[in-house]
């Protein structure tokens, strides 16, 4: 993640890579059939870290009707702070998300690991109806992208890495759930 940090995607070589380890390029080839093979593994790594903030989080469902905003930011806040204490694997996900490489294996890759995520997906589903009426490919996509490429341009130094910064990022984001984050009541 350093190299593809550092020399980019395609710029990243085996010997980048083995030199920032300080190992033989022949090591990392016990482990790694090719540069690709490195860079799946990479990413599936980040993803399963991603994955396990949702985890570990103290989600109140109970929550959700009478501060829904409050309730996204609960889950969107650990996000974005991962991807913000973490600048290597932040730039390197973000890259190979804008990759060639990524939709091929997007479309084998296992999401097991987000079943927790999923739950209270589907939480927020049951309690916002509304929310269904958005494709939800597209609303996930720009959630994660839009989270990841803010939190690339705080560790690159391109934002500040303060409270503002993290503030504003979310109202932009939020504003464009904040129409569906209603619940809908029978007609009487």
């Amino acid at each position: 993640m350093q190299a593809v940090r550092r020399y980019g995607l395609e710029g990243m070589r085996i010997q980048n890579v083995s030199s920032l380890a300080n190992i033989s390029p022949g090591a990392l080839y016990r482990y790694f059939e090719s540069k690709d093979q490195l860079i799946l593994e990479c990413f599936t790594y980040v993803d399963r870290q991603a994955a396990a903030i949702f985890d570990q989080l103290a989600f109140d469902p109970q929550s959700m009707p009478a501060d829904p905003m409050g309730a996204v930011r609960q889950l969107w806040q650990p996000y974005f702070r991962f991807w913000t204490s973490h600048p290597d694997e932040t730039v390197f996900y973000h890259r190979f998300r804008d990759s060639a490489f990524f939709p091929a294996y997007d479309k084998g890759r296992d999401f097991s690991h987000f079943h927790t995520f999923g739950g209270i997906v589907r939480q927020f589903m049951v309690q916002f109806p509304a929310l269904r009426q958005i494709n939800q490919d597209l609303l996930w996509l720009h959630v994660l992208t839009s989270t990841v490429m803010y939190a690339k341009y705080v560790v690159e130094g391109v934002l500040p890495d303060v409270q503002e910064t993290e503030d504003t990022v979310f109202q932009l984001l939020a504003a464009g759930l904040s129409g569906y984050l209603r619940q809908e009541h029978p007609p009487a």
